[in-house]
This record gives C-alpha cells, structure tokens and sequence, in this order.
C-alpha cells in the first residue's frame, strides 16, 4: 500500500503528526506495537496525574479539619485508587482511537522498521511482516526508562515508571533513585499514601534542572512532609536476595545500607532506537539521537523524526509542536522553527513546579546583567484561604532590554499559570504591560504580576 506519509509510533508525537497530515490532504497511516496514545497516555502523563490526584484527594481528607471539616474513618483502597488511573489512561487512548477514525487514518497493528526506498516494514503479533510505501516517513518511537548497570530494573523489586503504576500492593517503604520530574511525583504520590519514602539524589538540588531558589524549596516541602532526602549521594548496589531490598548507598559521609520493599529507579529515559532500521538505511543518530535540521528531516530525503528521539526536552508538548512544524514543512507551509528556549516543563508534586526560559544562574552564565523579582504565596490571599501559602512565582528580566528571561515557579497550581509566560514570551512582552495588565483578585495568577512588579521596584503586596 501507498501513503503520503507512514508515522511509526504514535504518542504525543506520532498521532498528532497523523492527524494534521490528514487535515493537510495526506494519506496517512500510522503504525503502533501498543496502545494508541504511546507512553504519555497509557503509562506517563495522564495515568501519573490520575494517581497523584487520588494521593491529593487524600490529603485533603486527612487534613479535612484544617478547613473547618469533620471526615471520621477516613481511608484508602491502593487497587481502587490504580483501577481508576487505568481507566483514566483507557478512556484517553479510546479518545485518540475516535480521532484516528474520525480523520481517516489508517492504523497499522505492529512493530515498525524503515528500509532504503522511503519503505516501512511491519511485522505483526504473529510474526507476518509486511512492506509499505510511503512518500513521506516519520519516526516517533519515544523512550523508556532508563537502567543504570549497578540499577537493573526486575519488575519486582527494582522497578521502574510503568511498574510504580501498577503495582498490586502498596509497599510499607521505597527508596526512588532520582529526583527529576518522574522521582519526585512517584514519591509524593506513595508517601501521601502511607509508604516511608526516601529520595537518593546524586546532584546537590532535587528536581536539578529548576531553578536553585525553586530546588531549595521543594527539598524544604518535602522533608516537612516526612520524605527523607539523600543530596549528592549514589546507590552503588541493591541485593534482592532477602525478603526485602539492601540498598548500598555511597554519600559525601560514607557508604550506607538502606532496607526497603522497593526500589523506583527514576534516572531518566532512553530513546528507543534499536531495531527499528536505521543501520539499514543510513539514517544518523549520535549519543541515542537522531540527528535532524530544525523541521525534523533526518540526513536522508523523506526521513523525519521528532520526539523523545531527537535532541530537546523529553516532553509531550514538545513532541506534539514538533510533529506539527515538520508536517506542515512536508506539506509546503512555511512554519517557524520552534523556540527550544521558551518551552515549559511542569512537575505535579504537592507543591508543583512550572518553569520556563532560563534560570538565574544560567542567565548569569549567558552574560546578562538581570532584575529578579520575587513574590512569595504567603501574601497571596487566594493561596493562604486555600490552604496552600507554600512557594512563590520568580521572574528573571534583562536589566538592559526588558526581554523576560525567565520564570520559576513552585505552589499548587502553578503548572496552570505558567502559559501567561510562554505566551508573554513569545510576544516579547514587557515588564511593564504586565504590570498594566490587570489580574484578577483573588487569584493565584495575580503572583506573576506581583513577581514583575517586585522585579521593578514597584510591588504593592509585599
């Protein structure tokens, strides 16, 4: 069979890519080994969200008389609260299902491999492979977790993101290696939920790659709530042989053995590259990487990739405007090149994080000379009646020009506040046309225009 375009994966990146190439008049087939939706739909983003809202929910519960409220015998189902993550993550891969339908796009059930001649070929479930043409191929295969040597993950009691989903109990201890977006989320989910928790972290700062002030104050939340952290230590070795784990730990004081029922390894992700012909038709990776231009053609004509596969953030959002850009340059529009500088990355913690542009220290590096402005939610009358005064909005301007840097921020619901900046970004906005844009009151959104103003001298509230 011919098609104008054959995308191999379909997660955030691949299904969307279809899906304006079929708006755009290609014929257009998808080709998946799983579930429709990849990773972030059926074992990342949203099943993780459903679970962290039950570990919310909960929360509040517990703290019910905090607020006035009386909630007596208040308890937990831990294979309830997976049930419902599980059809939350279902629901959204019907829905995408729906869509492939909806645009006329065909799905092809199998394991996708390019060969020379701008050809896919798939084998199936059982083992029949299967040749087709396409005048355009992209590759959107994703990633998965990533094993350390001294880490090998056994699905039992070294695991890592999909099993954390999913298990079956819910154990009395777990130590999380690591400490970036996907550690973090696993470790306020199960310590809200009753699991000792322990967070090892080889860099000096959780969450490392915020903002210093923003990595302080979640170490600050999290220990306040009873997680124990390990900065700028290793797990050198884990013996599974017992009942339980013994977790060699190397710190700046010595090694340590730690005793718990699991361990999360959260180090990151690996690009999933193998197997899927790129030796064969000569497409260049280097460092797990495919290597593209800035609308996501490979070395060779016809051959695109986007996504975890490519050099740039890991993230969904990030996917999705990549598939978008290089469609739209396959179909003879004339697309901008995404700004890889004006991404935003949120975590979903208690409290979350959202950031975007650079941090203060990287803007330092960068040779700008800046204005900080800083507004904590202590003086914020929607968090404090909320119940929520943890975190603060933290803004980063050029002293000289007035371009917005950057802007950190940590608090419940920050990761819903963070698109005023991108957008402000984007438009090159400055600081004072946010201060003259009226926010409303009271409103946790109302920090950002109080962090400007801070960052001019100029804040009322604090």
């Amino acid at each position: 069979m011919n098609y104008d375009l054959i995308v191999i994966g379909s997660g955030p990146g691949g299904y969307v890519a279809a899906i304006r190439a079929s708006q755009l008049g290609m014929k257009t087939a998808v080709i998946e080994k799983a579930e429709l939706g990849g990773i972030c739909l059926n074992w990342g983003c949203i099943p993780t969200k459903a679970l962290l809202k039950s570990a919310q929910v909960y929360e509040y519960l517990l703290h019910a008389q905090d607020y006035g409220v009386t909630a007596d015998n208040v308890g937990k189902d831990f294979p309830a609260i997976i049930k419902r993550s599980r059809g939350v993550a279902d629901s959204m891969s019907k829905g995408v299902q729906f869509l492939m339908k909806k645009n006329k796009i065909d799905i092809i059930n199998g394991f996708g491999k390019v060969k020379p001649g701008k050809k896919v070929e798939v084998k199936d479930a059982a083992g029949k492979t299967t040749v087709y043409d396409a005048s355009h191929i992209i590759i959107a295969t994703g990633a998965r977790s990533r094993e350390l040597p001294n880490l090998k993950q056994d699905g039992k009691k070294i695991i890592g993101y999909r099993e954390a989903m999913v298990l079956e109990k819910q154990p009395a201890s777990m130590i999380v290696v690591g400490s970036g977006a996907i550690g973090v989320e696993f470790a306020y989910f199960y310590h809200t939920l009753g699991t000792k928790v322990t967070i090892v972290e080889f860099m000096p700062n959780v969450v490392p790659v915020e903002d210093e002030d923003v990595s302080k104050q979640l170490a600050r939340s999290l220990k306040k709530s009873g997680i124990e952290i390990m900065l700028e230590s290793t797990v050198e070795s884990v013996d599974t042989s017992g009942s339980n784990c013994k977790v060699k730990v190397k710190t700046k004081k010595g090694e340590e053995i730690l005793e718990c029922d699991v361990v999360l390894s959260a180090v990151g992700i690996t690009s999933n590259l193998e197997g899927i012909g790129l030796e064969d038709t000569g497409i260049a990776a280097d460092k797990g990487k495919i290597l593209v231009n800035d609308f996501y053609q490979t070395n060779l004509p016809g051959y695109y990739a986007i996504g975890d596969i490519v050099r740039g953030p890991a993230l969904a959002h990030v996917a999705s405007h990549e598939a978008i850009t290089c469609v739209e340059k396959i179909a003879g529009l004339n697309p901008e090149p995404m700004n890889y500088n004006n991404i935003p990355g949120c975590t979903y913690c208690q409290p979350e994080i959202a950031s975007v542009g650079y941090t203060e220290k990287a803007a330092k590096e960068a040779g700008y000379e800046i204005k900080v402005g800083k507004f904590p939610f202590t003086a914020s009358g929607k968090a404090k009646a909320a119940g929520t005064p943890e975190g603060f909005v933290k803004v980063i301007f050029d002293a000289k020009y007035g371009e917005w840097l950057g802007a950190h921020m940590i608090g419940a619901n920050v990761t819903e506040m963070i698109a005023e900046v991108v957008v402000a970004r984007n438009l090159e906005t400055t600081g004072h046309e946010i201060i003259n844009s009226v926010h409303p009151h009271p409103t946790m959104s109302e920090a950002i225009m109080e962090a400007v103003a801070d960052a001019y001298g100029e804040v009322i509230h604090i």
